[in-house]
């Protein structure tokens, strides 16, 4: 695969909008696991090897493990995910997955665990990396 469009270059406004976005999660409230959890499962979800790559160097860093790592895609048949992280999972597979929406119950176990900021704060990064899984998908973005 070659790189297509380099949207930075070409359109630096629109991908300073993103950063915009970035800069706001980054200093939300979210757990950097939390972060990375969603991060990592929307792009798996979105085929997006870039932000895979990208985000599990960044977990491990984080201290996360490898094993939680590699079960990620099959975080419902374990247990090493505790309840926030299964909201945010499930509600993070809904959201990626938009054309089966979010259904009442997903939202409203998220919505029993999370305030309204914290719950907001974890829907904007569901979108965020959904947005930047995109960008790299459709401009062919390689892995280093």
């Amino acid at each position: 695969m070659t790189t297509r469009i380099d949207i930075p270059q070409t359109e630096p406004e629109a991908y300073k909008a993103m950063l915009g976005l970035e800069k706001y999660l980054a200093e939300s409230k979210l757990t950097p696991i939390h972060k990375e959890l969603i991060k990592i499962r929307a792009s798996q979800i979105n085929g997006c090897a870039f932000c895979i790559n990208m985000h599990t160097t960044d977990a491990r860093k984080m201290g996360e493990t490898e094993q939680r790592i590699y079960l990620l895609n099959a975080w419902r048949e374990t247990a090493l995910f505790n309840e926030e992280e299964k909201a945010i999972l499930a509600l993070t597979e809904e959201v990626t997955l938009i054309q089966n929406h979010v259904s009442d119950a997903t939202y409203q176990a998220a919505a029993k665990l999370f305030d309204e900021n914290y719950l907001a704060q974890i829907m904007m990064m569901i979108i965020t990396i959904n947005a930047w899984n995109r960008i790299a998908i459709a401009t062919q973005l390689q892995v280093a």
